[in-house]
């Protein structure tokens, strides 16, 4: 069986991405530490150039993440509340995770530390070169056609978020408007 150089895959994985203009695909994702109960979530996760996203979730139902490429939305409907910031500024670890839709480049953005095979995956360990990171490790699956399968997220403060991601769907039109935000009615909008 073929298995790409750490350099192959890294810029395999770099083109196919760079190269979209929009992308589609379901995600689960799973907290845990960082003083907060351990939960598993899902949705639908929709990204377009340059750094719009939109994580809208099934479970829990009505939960949302929308960045425009300069803001943040992050509204709970548990809470009724809307958290708004600069995507610059947002300790949100979803945040990371508009270099899909950026200029991904691993050796600028990450030190790699090191890479294994995992059966049809390569799992590659690294660490944010910017020391004002919120997080302090991301740990990346890879195909060896080089899909992103799975992140995993470490904050500073100790807790961990884990995305996993499936029916992967490169380009194609994706509707402008999901990426503009409204607060609900008789929601709390803070910024931070």
């Amino acid at each position: 069986m073929y298995e790409p150089s750490l350099d192959q895959l890294l810029s395999g994985t770099e083109r196919r991405y760079n190269g979209a203009v929009s992308l589609q695909m379901r995600f689960e994702q799973h907290f845990r530490g960082g003083g907060q109960p351990s939960r598993t979530e899902s949705g639908l996760l929709f990204l377009k150039k340059p750094g719009r996203m939109r994580w809208e979730y099934r479970n829990p139902e009505g939960k949302l993440f929308v960045s425009d490429g300069r803001y943040v939305w992050f509204y709970s409907p548990a809470m009724n509340q809307v958290e708004k910031s600069a995507l610059k500024m947002s300790e949100d670890v979803r945040a990371p995770l508009a270099f899909l839709m950026g200029q991904l480049n691993f050796r600028r953005d990450f030190a790699i530390l090191r890479a294994a095979v995992e059966g049809q995956e390569t799992h590659v360990w690294s660490t944010p070169k910017s020391a004002r990171s919120p997080y302090r490790e991301v740990e990346f699956w890879i195909s060896a056609g080089y899909e992103l399968r799975q992140v995993r997220v470490a904050s500073q403060e100790g807790g961990t978020m884990e995305f996993r991601f499936r029916e992967e769907r490169l380009g194609g039109a994706v509707n402008e408007g999901l990426f503009r935000f409204v607060a609900p009615a008789g929601a709390e909008v803070v910024e931070r």
